[in-house]
């Protein structure tokens, strides 16, 4: 398991001035992942740092830094080749990149990119998308809306990640407009479903785990190895139609009011990279199976918020949460994930499910924070019980102690329906 070490010590700075501003949240301690190119020029892998990047690919190309040996791992536009390669080389990169980085014996005549001159690309090739239910506060307040708010919570819940298996075709950069779905919607009160575009267009406010390491198929992990299996987390909208959800989720769960996007931030963090803000899961309702069971703190403390900025208008912050409130972790999920003998690969994505907190302001939909449109929400020149054409919505996350560690945004903007003809 991964330990604190030389690249989290708080006293360390960088060369780049602008990664030592209190504010930034891409300090020499952080280092994220990404891919980039400049003007029509090919996709890199870089690492952020301060406001500017450094281009791995071209230090691989002149020698400076080998983690495949022979075989290069960063020319292929994507982090897959490096989150292929071992555990151990992971952190060997990491503790190389900042000490290239460092003040003190560093190398200031390394290639840097102003982030601002550059376009990112999506960091990852998306093997397999799971997303996952697993907030505790989330599903109670779901199970509450439609249900018995006696007994909101599903009988499994307690017991089980419940999880379904997504799209990766649509797993979309942040920045990607993103077109309201089309899809079949039948009222309460209708007689027959219609097809036509959505009406109650949401988000889901969700952190994204990548795996890297994988399991053969047959081969189940524990809670310890899945944790280090994960190579690194990234901010996730999940968008939902909410209407095509009602009418089509059951038995088999959701399917096209999920399958249209879902948008993850440009910047991996590594899982090493967040080790100093571990915290413990909320306390459990009832014991978990002994498979489920952490022996160890696998929840980060990660503020994160959500802002809506109808269209010509300023953004009004409408939700702020903590990855800390989730009852399942990442680990949990990846460890049901393969528990039957699922073979987990490298670049697949589990997402964390809504995560809402306990508070009214804490929640991390507008399903919630609208209470299914029942009490609209104040945004800049009106009000908001779900998206309208024209909305961007922009998700932030940063961890906050002896330095930040900050994930950039996760953002995408609502285009009107695509009319053709199926109505």
């Amino acid at each position: 398991m991964a330990a604190l070490n030389k690249t989290h010590d708080p006293a360390r700075r960088s060369w780049v001035e602008s990664a030592n501003d209190p504010d930034s949240g891409f300090p020499i301690q952080n280092l994220p992942y990404g891919v980039f190119s400049v003007g029509n020029g090919p996709k890199r892998v870089g690492v952020a740092i301060g406001d500017q990047i450094l281009d791995l690919t071209a230090l691989e190309t002149i020698g400076t830094l080998t983690p495949g040996g022979e075989t290069p791992v960063f020319d292929q536009g994507a982090l897959n080749p490096l989150m292929a390669l071992p555990q151990a080389a992971w952190s060997q990169t990491r503790a190389a990149i900042a000490d290239l980085l460092d003040a003190d014996g560093g190398d200031p005549t390394l290639p840097l990119v102003a982030q601002s001159d550059v376009a990112l690309h999506l960091p990852i090739y998306v093997r397999s998308f799971t997303d996952f239910y697993a907030s505790k506060e989330h599903a109670t307040n779901v199970g509450t809306m439609f249900r018995d708010p006696e007994n909101a919570l599903m009988p499994n819940w307690l017991h089980i990640p419940i999880g379904y298996n997504g799209r990766a075709s649509t797993v979309v950069v942040s920045g990607t407009d993103i077109h309201r779905p089309n899809g079949q919607l039948k009222g309460p009160q209708d007689t027959e479903p219609r097809f036509g575009p959505c009406a109650k267009l949401d988000i889901e406010l969700e952190l994204g785990a990548i795996v890297g390491t994988p399991n053969p198929m047959g081969q189940p992990v524990t809670a310890a190895q899945a944790y280090d299996n994960i190579f690194g987390y990234v901010l996730m909208n999940d968008w939902s139609a909410r209407d095509i959800q009602v009418w089509e989720y059951q038995p088999l769960g959701p399917f096209q009011s999920k399958a249209f996007a879902t948008t993850i931030s440009p910047w991996v963090v590594t899982r090493e990279a967040l080790e100093s803000f571990r915290v413990s899961a909320p306390g459990r309702v009832t014991p978990l199976l002994p498979y489920l069971q952490e022996d160890s703190a696998n929840n980060f403390d990660i503020q994160m918020e959500v802002a809506l900025a109808p269209k010509g208008a300023a953004a009004t912050t409408i939700s702020r949460t903590n990855y800390k409130y989730m009852y399942y972790s990442s680990a949990l999920q990846l460890v049901h994930h393969a528990s039957s003998g699922c073979a987990m690969e490298t670049g697949d994505l589990l997402g964390s499910g809504t995560i809402s907190g306990p508070t009214p302001d804490s929640f991390g939909s507008l399903l919630e924070l609208s209470w299914n449109g029942r009490d609209p929400i104040a945004v800049e020149g009106g009000a908001r019980s779900f998206l309208e054409d024209g909305d961007r919505i922009e998700i932030t996350g940063l961890c906050e102690g002896d330095y930040r560690v900050g994930f950039g945004a996760c953002s995408g903007t609502i285009l009107p329906a695509v009319d053709f003809g199926g109505s």
